[in-house]
């Protein structure tokens, strides 16, 4: 604790007298144009790697980067895709996987997930993108994966997750009248890159190639 209390006293210190004016309008309310969907994985800071600051990303976080489909049980996922894009409006969403992905390693063979039945659960929703990787390399429906298949099952779990996104009502009515478009995107811890994709993709391409037009522009 002895660093988070460091750090919440520069902040106060000398980041907040900084920013002061910053904060002074946030507390009026927020207008973010991004949902930023990423994974709880400590490694990840989606305003260090999108150079955002406060008020720009509405982000939701939860292991494995995963969007349940549509259903009518309502759940934290569910009801913050519904609240940011329907009254925050937002105009982009980005469901952002990462490299060497924990959640994904245990999706790999989720019967070893012994003790962990709430994990194993919401894991379940990596299923169809499991399945895609075993039909690929012909192995047996269930069976357990190895991890030389992770970063194919990384990427295939953020086009599934896209799709799942894609069955939520508001986001379907929005992407119909072109007021909303997604993205995915792996980041790779190592080496900073990130490879990407649209909502009807199903192959990534780096960064600089995909955002070619956008940043030709800047």
């Amino acid at each position: 604790m002895q660093n988070l209390v460091r750090g919440v006293l520069t902040f106060q210190q000398d980041v907040y007298p900084e920013k002061k004016d910053l904060f002074g309008t946030l507390a009026g309310g927020q207008n973010p144009r991004i949902l930023f969907i990423t994974c709880s994985d400590s490694r990840i800071d989606p305003n260090m790697v999108t150079g955002s600051h406060p008020g720009d990303l509405f982000i939701c976080r939860n292991a494995g980067n995963i969007i349940p489909p549509h259903s009518n049980e309502t759940g934290g996922m569910t009801a913050s895709i519904e609240y940011a894009v329907a009254v925050l409006g937002v105009r982009h969403i980005i469901v952002c996987g990462h490299t060497d992905c924990g959640a994904v390693k245990g999706a790999l063979n989720v019967d070893a997930l012994k003790g962990l039945p709430h994990v194993k659960e919401w894991l379940g929703h990596c299923r169809s993108a499991m399945e895609i990787v075993r039909e690929r390399h012909d192995i047996e429906t269930g069976s357990c994966l190895d991890e030389c298949h992770l970063d194919e099952a990384i990427e295939e779990n953020v086009l599934q997750q896209v799709q799942h996104l894609r069955t939520h009502p508001i986001v379907a009515a929005k992407l119909a009248t072109h007021k909303v478009q997604i993205h995915g995107w792996v980041y790779d811890i190592e080496s900073g890159r990130i490879r990407c994709c649209g909502h009807l993709s199903e192959q990534f391409t780096d960064f600089n190639d995909h955002y070619a037009d956008v940043i030709a522009s800047l």
